[in-house]
């Protein structure tokens, strides 16, 4: 028999399958524990940390001493005019000057009355012509009424015609008529008279009620007139005075804080040019309007007494002072001083949910010690954050650093 040959597959040698080693089989476990241990890391290194407390449900109270709004303005006149003239003209005489003390109807300036004067005259000479005529015709319809009279009788006595008779009737009611006519001309020239008049005494301008005078704004020889030249050398007014009885507070109060100011309401004002001086004022009037623009009220504040040193237009700071109607207790909550924060005119605190910060707008109602007293915007037992970072935003993931709200702090 033939003997097999070796073959190249006999010469290969069969190997077992090997089993995984032990540290094999463990890294897919210390991949994910390194995936975790990295979205850990990543977590914390982007949460930012925060000091969060607890807000307490309080009855607040207002003190009546203390101060429940502050705000600013200025001190504005409410009797205020620029005097000018009633007609377009040339100033011939002013006889102010600034800071003069005037009195009602005092003189403050005269107009060139050249113009004036002659259309007067000219007024007044129409006027005597007419009454003239008007004399005339009265004196011819005495004549023409006897000469009816003598025509009636002769007509009686048939040695006058029936014609005669009509023509003088005729005549009397046109002179009658023409008196009538006439007598309305001499009214009608007196009134143009009285206007020239008018026009005549309105070139002299008169102040309209006592003030100071704060600008003078025409000289002599000037153009005068009570409407824009738009863009000209015609001046509007001769002077500016002001009513300084008149001086009052104007504030512009932010429409979220309004509640907290009433008519008749003590405030205590503070001219910046004299900022240890406090002035007593009252509150005169919340104007019923808001500004959509700003969302803020005006409100008016009266001076309770009158000083020399009190100018239209000065700065004021004014502190709106809590009355009895203040001190009725009001629900809120108290929280921390370090949690209030400010956002543009707004005060507003971050609420944290266990995740996530929230701005959360709110009403202040006062202070106490360390702590502010909210009446809106923030409810009994939500957290607010006091200590983070001072870019924290709506919607930020922090972490929490819980403390103890102190009681009675």
């Amino acid at each position: 028999m033939e003997e097999k040959r070796p073959r190249l597959d006999d010469l290969r040698i069969e190997r077992r399958e090997e089993e995984p080693r032990p540290s094999q089989r463990r890294w897919p476990w210390v991949a994910a524990a390194l995936v975790l241990v990295a979205l850990a890391l990543w977590w914390f290194g982007h949460a930012e940390a925060i000091e969060v407390v607890t807000a307490e449900a309080r009855a607040v109270q207002a003190s009546s001493s203390g101060t429940v709004l502050n705000a600013s303005g200025y001190v504005t006149a409410r009797r205020q005019a620029t005097v000018s003239s009633k007609f377009t003209g040339k100033v011939s005489e002013v006889l102010i000057e600034e800071g003069m003390e005037v009195r009602e109807g005092q003189v403050l300036a005269r107009l060139d009355v050249s113009n004036l004067a002659a259309a007067l005259g000219l007024s007044e000479a129409g006027l005597a012509a007419a009454k003239t005529a008007l004399e005339e015709t009265r004196v011819r319809l005495a004549e023409a009424e006897l000469d009816l009279r003598r025509t009636e009788r002769l007509v009686a006595d048939a040695v006058a015609s029936r014609s005669d008779l009509d023509r003088d009737r005729a005549e009397v009611d046109s002179l009658a008529a023409r008196l009538a006519r006439q007598r309305d001309e001499v009214t009608v020239a007196e009134r143009r008279v009285a206007v020239e008049r008018q026009a005549l005494a309105d070139a002299v301008i008169r102040a309209p009620f006592d003030g100071i005078v704060v600008a003078k704004n025409a000289q002599p020889g000037e153009m005068i007139s009570p409407i824009s030249a738009g863009g000209g050398f015609t001046r509007t007014g001769i002077g500016t005075i002001v009513d300084m009885d008149s001086l009052e507070i104007e504030v512009d109060v932010n429409e979220a804080y309004i509640n907290r100011v009433r008519p008749e309401q003590e405030v205590a004002a503070t001219l910046d040019a004299y900022p240890d001086w406090r002035i007593p004022a009252r509150v005169i009037a919340i104007v019923p309007t808001a500004d959509r623009q700003t969302a803020t009220v005006r409100v008016r504040i009266g001076f309770e007494e009158r000083d020399s040193r009190i100018l239209p237009d000065m700065g004021v700071k004014v502190a709106f002072q809590a009355g009895e109607a203040d001190e009725a207790p009001r629900s809120g909550v108290t929280v921390p001083a370090a949690a209030l924060r400010q956002d543009g005119d707004r005060d507003v605190v971050f609420v944290f949910d266990g995740e996530r910060v929230e701005r959360r707008a709110v009403t202040v109602s006062g202070s106490s010690g360390p702590e502010v007293e909210l009446t809106a915007g923030l409810r009994a037992g939500e957290r607010v954050v006091v200590e983070g970072p001072a870019d924290l935003a709506d919607g930020a993931r922090v972490q929490q650093i819980e403390r103890t709200k102190e009681k009675g702090a």
